[in-house]
C-alpha cells in the first residue's frame, strides 16, 4: 500500500478510519463500559497497525499502550488517543466523541494532526486550509464531569455561559466550527487528550496554551499535562486574566 503523501494525510486517514470502525462497533451487543472498553482497544490496535506499516521508524505513544522511554530519543513521535470520549462512546446517541492522530518532531512541536468525530462525520485536520469560524455565541466549553471549579466565575468575568460537553476533541472542534468562544479545562489531561486537537486549531489561527498562557509542551517524560484553553484568538488576554484571578481564589480558599 502507497503511504499518504504527507504526515497530515495519514493522520486524517488514520484517524477517519479508527472512526468508522469504531462506528461499525457500536450498534452490537456491548453497551456502556463493555463497548468502551471494547472501542478503546480495537481502535488502538488499528492504529498501531497502520503506523508501524506506513512510519515504521517513528515512536509512538498511546493512551491505550504501555509507554516506553525510546520515544524520548526520537525525532518523530505520534501522539494518540484512539478513543477521546469513551464513556460517551459507550452512552447511545452521544457524538461527543472522536478519535485524536497528532506528530510530534523534535525542535518543531506538534507538525501534523487530524481530529476526527465519526458520530458527525466529520474528520478536521492540520492541512485543511480554511480558518476557524468566529464564533456565533459568547460561550465556554467545559468538562461534562469534572469543569474547573472557577469556570463560572470564569464565566460570568467575560460575559459567557458555560456549556458541558465529553471529549476534549469534541470540544476543541466546537470552537473550531464557531459554536462556541473558548473550551476551557483545569481537571487533569494527559497528552494524548490535547495533542491532536491543539494541532488542528493552532493551524486554523486559535490560541491554545496553558491556563497560564505558558506554552503546552509535548513529549514530555511524564506526560501529564493537566490544564488547556482554546479560544478565539481576540479573547485570549481577556480569559487569562480572568483566569488569573479566579484561579488563584480558588487555590487561596
Amino acid at each position: 500500500m502507497t503511504a499518504p503523501s504527507s504526515d497530515a494525510r495519514l493522520a486524517a486517514r488514520l484517524a477517519q478510519q479508527a472512526g468508522e470502525l469504531l462506528l461499525g462497533m457500536r450498534p452490537g451487543d456491548l453497551f456502556g463500559k463493555d463497548l468502551s472498553d471494547a472501542g478503546d482497544s480495537a481502535s488502538n490496535a488499528f492504529l498501531l497497525r497502520e503506523l508501524a506499516a506506513h512510519r515504521p521508524n517513528d515512536a509512538v505513544l498511546s493512551e491505550e499502550s504501555a509507554d516506553s522511554p525510546a520515544r524520548l530519543s526520537s525525532d518523530r513521535v505520534w501522539i494518540i488517543d484512539p478513543l477521546d470520549g469513551s464513556r460517551e462512546f459507550g452512552m447511545p446517541g452521544r457524538a461527543d466523541w472522536a478519535v485524536h492522530v497528532a506528530l510530534w518532531q523534535a525542535g518543531r512541536d506538534i507538525t501534523d494532526a487530524a481530529v476526527a468525530q465519526p458520530a458527525l462525520d466529520a474528520v478536521y485536520a492540520s492541512d485543511d486550509g480554511p480558518p476557524a469560524v468566529p464564533p456565533s455565541r459568547r460561550v465556554i466549553l467545559v468538562s461534562d464531569s469534572r469543569p474547573p471549579p472557577f469556570a463560572a466565575d470564569v464565566a460570568a468575568a467575560v460575559g459567557a455561559e458555560l456549556e458541558p460537553m465529553g471529549s476534549a476533541g469534541a470540544k476543541a472542534m466546537a470552537v473550531l466550527r464557531g459554536e462556541a468562544a473558548a473550551y476551557l479545562h483545569a481537571g487533569g489531561q494527559w497528552e494524548w487528550d490535547s495533542a491532536a486537537p491543539v494541532g488542528v486549531v493552532r493551524a486554523a489561527g486559535l490560541h491554545a496554551s496553558r491556563i497560564d498562557g505558558t506554552p503546552l509542551r509535548y513529549n514530555s517524560a511524564h506526560p501529564y499535562l493537566p490544564d488547556l484553553l482554546i479560544c478565539a484568538p481576540d479573547l485570549a488576554a481577556e480569559l487569562l486574566a480572568a483566569i488569573a484571578v479566579h484561579h488563584g481564589q480558588i487555590h487561596l480558599k
